[in-house]
């Protein structure tokens, strides 16, 4: 299967970030605390329970092959009056074995079946259907694996994190001129060049797509997650560790434990560094009778469902919803 360096999801970094901060050693009792307190905070479970209903009992990261889909919600004040739709969906396969992570970005118009209402739609709309419940119902459907944990972020935890550290020094590619996270157009100028940029500013970068190629997009996704966690991270971070625990909790959901992002730390603080396959679906955007919807590739989709399979090493995979249809 042809894979393709991607729409890397820009708020995963926030969730690597609580890992590697709670399972560092050196740092004071009192921030590890405080980490945990923010993990408390930002415990949400699904209804489901938690045992995703393709197991056949619960899963530890410590033991078990795992998954997390990471769901990106703009919810922004001049939204709020609507129904919050995911701006952008990722899931990330660990395995245990040999500590692999991929990760597959989903496009958010991707034209899929939702149940929580019954008919095929932009999967971003089971979010604002059936919240986080129906977009893991959804994911599942869709791609026939199990989704055992979600982490649920909004745009203002990205501005908010940057801000806290007193910005991060990137080198834009690009003079550029973007909206900023209120839609405000032309809010965000910036020249090409290395430079210390806000929180708005990176993620006017991030999500920009007018200069360049959705690869170099990817990459840049990519470069900027970095360098936010390595300032994070650095003697500057740390002095303002207070403000950061404080946006990560007030904007994270998630049915992760403290003690469950713990497990997951020996993936991210591998000598080679935090490194994973990125994976993206094939298809095709085009307009139907209800608007423009990008069309997965049914063989594509297929492969890409058995790659997962693979990595998370499911013996017996539960059969999709689809197959047991069209066996009846």
């Amino acid at each position: 299967m042809k894979r393709r360096k991607r729409y890397v999801f820009i708020w995963s970094f926030l969730f690597v970030f609580l890992v590697g901060v709670g399972a560092a050693t050196g740092y004071a009792a009192y921030l590890t605390d405080q980490v945990k307190q923010t993990a408390l905070n930002s415990h949400q479970g699904l209804d489901r329970g938690e045992k995703s209903d393709k197991r056949t009992k619960e899963v530890t990261p410590a033991k078990d092959h795992t998954s997390v889909l990471f769901v990106g919600i703009d919810d922004s004040d001049k939204r709020e009056s609507s129904p919050s739709r995911s701006d952008a969906l990722v899931l990330a396969t660990f395995n245990e074995d040999d500590k692999s992570i991929k990760m597959l970005n989903i496009p958010r118009d991707s034209l899929t079946y939702i149940p929580e209402v019954g008919y095929e739609d932009k999967i971003a709309h089971a979010h604002a259907f059936g919240g986080i419940d129906g977009t893991v119902e959804t994911v599942e459907r869709m791609l026939d694996v199990p989704v055992d944990y979600y982490v649920r972020l909004n745009f203002n935890s990205f501005v908010e994190i940057v801000d806290s550290i007193g910005g991060i020094t990137y080198d834009v590619p690009f003079d550029m001129q973007e909206q900023n996270s209120s839609d405000q157009a032309g809010a965000i100028e910036l020249t090409e060049g290395k430079q210390l940029i806000n929180g708005e500013e990176a993620l006017a970068l991030a999500r920009t797509r007018k200069y360049d190629s959705d690869l170099a997009r990817g990459e840049r996704q990519m470069e900027i997650i970095q360098q936010i966690f390595r300032e994070t991270v650095s003697a500057k971070g740390l002095n303002n560790m207070d403000e950061i625990l404080s946006s990560v909790s007030a904007n994270m959901k998630t049915n992760l434990t403290f003690s469950e992002m713990i497990q997951f730390k020996d993936y991210f603080l591998q000598k080679e560094n935090f490194t994973f396959d990125k994976m993206q679906l094939e298809g095709e955007g085009g307009f139907t009778g209800h608007g423009w919807y990008y069309q997965l590739a049914k063989d594509d989709l297929t492969a890409t469902s058995d790659e997962l399979k693979n990595h998370l090493e499911l013996q017996n995979p539960i059969a999709s919803e689809n197959e047991e249809e069209n066996s009846m």
